[in-house]
């Protein structure tokens, strides 16, 4: 019989054409993909669109750009889908650190289907007061910024700070829903197809801009070129290390039922590079892009506290400051995440209660300490890896102003998102395959009788 491997590798568009239930579930998935992008060009009411773009026309190549990056535009185009899905992903890492330090929110987690539907609950109300929070920051620092043709806020008050308010904090609840709904009835992580698509979508333009440059001189086509194969290169890096893995020997001993054997097979367990993925790159920025998005809106041309404008100098794109934080966020949130995912000293007991054993190894805490000993090597190998990837763009963005924000970041959330989501699909495709052998071996199982 062929392995799953194989049957996955022969899987082609023919075996996707009779796949009814998987391709109701892709058509979902981009009808919901299509529906958040047209809410990132639907405004939001009182703002002067002219004097938005010129004053993000001059932040561009700061923080408030890589966020425009991950909003997909809607940010620079202030839409309702201006905070995107960040307040959600900020709210799951405030939940992951508490079920950490707290006894009650971990014994929570433990109980199961309920615990965990009351901590996503925990989490959605904390996620509507980080987009309140956001979102009056946001309307208070548009009425703060002005243009050469005037204040980008029509008509400042209250008002306009309540419909802000309401405005984005709907945006994001409905991207939070709407990311559920694909994760449940689409393919792929919802919450990282959306990040996924505002990504993609500001390719085309990221592309023409640089062509734009070559084409008037302010950069060479050599250099051009030199991005490129960079792009290439760097992808394939991502996709060899995201699909890189420790295969560790499990043993499982002969067992005799009555006059029968059983057992005496040896398997692997699979530990990855990278065991955390994407993760902590998305963490580092949206915890970075809080208080950086609020003091670059607070200070907007010069005119805010003297040490706010500090904060946004010394955590402007490419500074010491913002390469140290963000390096120092994407480790610590690799060795956490490894931690929350993997428990070694949970592993070592399964192993230990089905007979299972590392050769060599002895069964229990030594395993235990074992497999530690093997991740923590692992993940200062993925963090480092992914430290590299993510810094590498913001140097060639700060020093040779390079408008090309389809870098790190950026390029590891794409290019891991597309192996999960082309997993699934295959996934779903054997499941199919399957289910039609099957259904045949019952139809000749029939036609015998």
């Amino acid at each position: 019989m062929a392995s799953a491997d194989q049957l996955a590798s022969s899987l082609n568009f023919g075996a996707l054409a009779k796949a009814t239930e998987l391709k109701k579930r892709i058509l979902f998935t981009l009808a919901a993909l299509v529906i958040y992008r047209l809410g990132t060009y639907i405004p939001i009411p009182g703002i002067d669109p002219l004097i938005l773009e010129e004053i993000f026309e001059q932040n561009a190549g700061g923080i408030l750009g890589m966020f425009d990056m991950f909003a997909g535009g809607a940010l620079g185009r202030m839409t309702i889908f201006a905070l995107n899905i960040m307040p959600y992903i900020s709210a799951a890492i405030i939940m992951q650190l508490m079920t950490a330090v707290s006894p009650n929110l971990d014994a929570l987690k433990k109980e199961g289907e309920t615990g965990r539907k009351r901590l996503n609950q925990y989490t959605r109300y904390l996620t509507v007061l980080l987009a309140a929070v956001q979102a009056y920051g946001i309307s208070v620092g548009l009425e703060n910024m002005s243009g050469s043709g005037g204040s980008a806020v029509m008509n400042p008050g209250m008002f306009f700070r309540a419909t802000t308010v309401i405005t984005l904090v709907g945006g994001t609840i409905f991207l939070m829903w709407l990311g559920e709904q694909i994760t449940a009835r689409g393919v792929g992580n919802g919450i990282s197809l959306i990040i996924f698509a505002g990504i993609v979508a500001n390719l085309p333009s990221a592309l023409a801009g640089t062509l734009e440059l070559g084409r008037t001189g302010a950069l060479s086509a050599a250099f051009i070129i030199l991005l490129l194969v960079m792009a290439v290169a760097v992808i394939a890096f991502i996709v060899f290390i995201e699909r890189s893995q420790r295969r560790i020997t499990i043993q499982y001993p002969k067992r005799q039922v009555r006059n029968r054997m059983f057992g005496g097979e040896s398997s692997h367990l699979p530990l990855k590079l990278n065991v955390s993925g994407v993760i902590p790159p998305i963490f580092a920025s949206s915890l970075l892009l809080m208080p950086v998005t609020f003091a670059q809106f607070s200070a907007g041309s010069g005119a805010g506290p003297e040490w706010l404008n500090t904060v946004n100098a010394l955590l402007g794109r490419g500074q010491p400051l913002y390469l140290g934080v963000y390096v120092g966020l994407i480790v610590f949130f690799a060795f956490f995440y490894t931690a929350i995912v993997f428990n070694p000293a949970e592993t070592a007991d399964n192993l230990k209660r089905y007979g299972g054993f590392i050769p060599g190894i002895r069964p229990g805490k030594n395993t235990a300490d074992y497999l530690d000993y093997v991740l923590t090597r692992l993940t200062t190998v993925g963090a480092l890896y992914l430290a590299c990837v993510c810094i590498l763009p913001e140097i060639l963005i700060s020093q040779y102003q390079v408008p090309f924000y389809f870098g790190g970041t950026s390029l590891l959330i794409v290019v891991t998102v597309t192996i999960d989501t082309v997993g699934q699909v295959q996934s779903h495709l054997l499941a199919h395959q399957y289910e039609g052998l099957v259904r045949k071996s019952r139809l000749r199982g029939r036609g015998r009788r």
